[in-house]
């Protein structure tokens, strides 16, 4: 008990570092892929010009979505798989509404070995809440 009270901040330093060296692995989603923020988004768009995955309902879809994102709802993302199997080995943004349905989408991708998955974090909500575009289908 001495030896912790003598030690306290060397102790706590070392449980910082710990959790600072554990926080990208606690910080995935479903099947182990990133979730990254509407920040993050925008740069690996510019960066890797990832495929956007929308896996929302066609109605969610046409009232406003990130531009060239490839509309996919989650229930026929089983069946339509190969419409987007030439971005396996390609970077993915998979995104939903508020993140639910995005999660299931990447375990799907995930199990079909789609290796560079990444899940906005907060969906399209958190999108709009950062203040980024998005367009309407006419």
């Amino acid at each position: 008990m001495e030896f912790i009270k003598e030690n306290a901040l060397l102790i706590g330093l070392a449980i910082g570092s710990g959790l600072t060296l554990l926080w990208p692995m606690l910080n995935r989603g479903a099947a182990g892929v990133p979730n990254i923020s509407p920040t993050e988004a925008v740069m690996l768009m510019s960066r890797s010009k990832p495929l956007v995955l929308d896996v929302r309902d066609a109605a969610e879809f046409e009232a406003g979505h990130i531009q060239g994102a490839k509309h996919i709802p989650l229930a026929e993302l089983p069946n339509r798989l190969k419409e987007i199997e030439k971005f396996k080995q390609k970077p993915v943004l998979v995104h939903c509404q508020k993140g639910m349905r995005a999660k299931t989408a990447c375990t799907i991708l995930r199990a079909q070995e789609f290796t560079q998955l990444h899940q906005l974090q907060g969906g399209l909500a958190a999108w709009q809440e950062a203040k980024l575009p998005i367009v309407k289908t006419a």
